[in-house]
């Protein structure tokens, strides 16, 4: 099992995220580093500030030298499948091939709502985004007809240095749509949360939908988020990472909820060396 974090990128300065992200980058123990895609903050209070996901991977991609780096997801909803396409290809370009491109159907209707951005059919919508991304990172031309997307002749120029495409990153356990979706196109999985139980429960969904479609199961990365406070003891995320990696979990994700130092991601990751997989 390897390790990563997540910074939210609500109600924090800058200069703590950034300086969060570069300790990280210097501490091989971790694989990679993600922010969340939302316009809101979506824990204690809608009205604080909220940095927004892909300009921040952005300036934090300039400011790292090693470690992967991602959004735990980008809501399809939130941009056309053109442009999440180049945005991502000149991401990947501007951070050297450590992009891990996420993508999930969007869920926050307070946000959407306010932005006017619809959700409905949200699921169908995704599966047709999924096929036009995929194919825009990896195709010469793209020619889509669907019900919610239309591509005609269309390119993506220059394509990043990973291909066919970065690391497709999808969260959700839905059993019904998200799972097979995972199965069909993702390269990681992320299990958003629910407990080891429903890790194991979604994990053999996750393995049955391979076998339909004749795809190793194995190739698909897992992870979740290993949530504490500041003030937790920091066995307690030991305990939860030894858990998750007992029923076969990959990539565990540090994810504070609340402030922390960044230099206390060293702490986080000498606790949990002994059973974190070096590179």
């Amino acid at each position: 099992m390897k390790l990563a974090f997540k910074t939210m990128p609500q109600n924090i300065e800058w200069s703590t995220m950034l300086e969060t992200w570069q300790e990280l980058d210097a501490d091989p123990r971790y694989e990679s580093a993600w922010v969340f895609d939302h316009f809101y903050p979506i824990y204690g209070g809608e009205e604080g500030p909220c940095l927004e996901a892909w300009v921040t991977l952005s300036a934090l991609a300039q400011a790292t030298e090693r470690i992967r780096i991602g959004s735990m997801v980008n809501a399809a909803p939130y941009r056309h499948p053109g442009l999440c396409a180049a945005m991502a290809s000149s991401l990947d370009i501007v951070s050297g091939g450590r992009l891990d491109l996420g993508l999930g159907a969007g869920w926050n209707e307070v946000e959407a709502g306010a932005y006017g951005i619809s959700l409905a059919e949200r699921f169908d919508r995704f599966e047709e985004y999924l096929e036009c991304v995929v194919s825009l990172l990896s195709q010469p031309i793209t020619d889509f007809q669907g019900r919610f997307y239309t591509l005609t002749n269309a390119r993506n120029e220059p394509k990043g240095p990973q291909q066919p495409t970065p690391p497709i990153v999808i969260g959700g356990a839905g059993p019904r749509r998200t799972i097979p979706l995972v199965a069909k196109w993702a390269d990681h999985w992320n299990f958003p949360g629910g407990g080891v139980a429903k890790f194991a429960e979604s994990k053999a969904r996750l393995v049955e939908c391979c076998e339909e479609i004749g795809r190793d199961p194995s190739e698909i990365t897992t992870s979740t988020h290993l949530i504490y406070q500041a003030e937790d003891p920091i066995d307690n995320v030991l305990t939860q990472a030894e858990q998750y990696k007992a029923v076969g979990l990959d990539l565990a994700i540090l994810y504070p909820f609340s402030p922390v130092p960044p230099a206390f991601v060293h702490d986080m990751a000498d606790a949990l060396e002994p059973i974190v997989d070096a590179d």
